[in-house]
């Protein structure tokens, strides 16, 4: 009884967060969309909403690792495991803004959708061949120097690990000398997993950050993408044996 009072607060709380950052996301939207081309300014105002939705709870700590802002100096994509709806303001945590890629559903969501879609986020479909030239549009901002932010899983994991990677970040790095940076989340699967609407009441959430992959030093898009993966499953691999390690002390 006592968790679902946790539960129904920590949403109605995160609610009156999300309403509210829309009306300040809308009236900078107002007031920037004729000379703000790629939306940065609304666009960081939504770290402070992961900020107050993921600091809220006492009892979650992050642990960030690797966010060094040169990183993301050279025109870039970040790529991230993804585990959960947590995800999202997590990886707002990073000292950086990003342009996302976000499956063409959200974008429905009454408030969030429009927060998205203000904040200038790119819809994909993915069930449609038109996707990979809807990725195209990240060209510009990333650029511009705005690093793009894409899940190449595509979708959350049911289980907490890594699942085979979809091919457009790694192609458009190829195409483009975009480098690839790859960032591992721990946590979100076991605070909220997909299909759960109750987030856990305690957590500990990891972001690291791994070092950059130049494109140009892999023959092809497969072997940049295969590199992404390896790194990624084995610093996912060694981040939940720490955990385990620091749990039995």
């Amino acid at each position: 009884m006592m968790r679902t009072i946790r539960v129904i607060l920590i949403w109605l709380y995160w609610a009156v967060c999300i309403i509210s950052f829309f009306i300040v996301v809308a009236l900078l939207y107002l007031i920037t969309f004729p000379f703000d081309k790629f939306h940065r300014i609304p666009n960081k105002v939504l770290a402070g909403l992961a900020g107050m939705m993921l600091r809220f709870n006492p009892a979650w700590h992050f642990e960030i690792k690797g966010a060094h802002p040169n990183k993301v100096s050279q025109p870039t994509i970040v790529v991230a495991n993804h585990q959960s709806f947590l995800d999202l303001p997590l990886l707002y945590l990073l000292p950086w803004s990003m342009k996302w890629v976000a499956k063409k559903d959200l974008f429905k969501i009454p408030i969030f959708g429009w927060i998205i879609y203000m904040t200038g986020q790119i819809a994909i479909d993915r069930q449609s061949m038109r996707s990979a030239q809807k990725i195209d549009e990240l060209v510009k901002p990333v650029k511009n120097g705005i690093p793009a932010m894409i899940f190449p899983e595509g979708t959350r994991t049911s289980d907490g690990q890594i699942h085979s990677f979809k091919n457009g970040a790694f192609k458009l790095a190829k195409r483009y000398n975009f480098n690839i940076l790859p960032v591992v989340l721990n946590g979100g699967h076991q605070a909220m997993p997909r299909g759960e609407w109750r987030p856990a009441c305690k957590q500990n959430f990891q972001i690291t950050v791994m070092d950059p992959l130049p494109p140009k030093e892999y023959a092809s898009e497969q072997e940049l993408k295969e590199a992404a993966f390896t790194l990624m499953t084995n610093e996912l691999s060694s981040i939940r044996s720490q955990r385990k390690n620091i749990q039995k002390e």
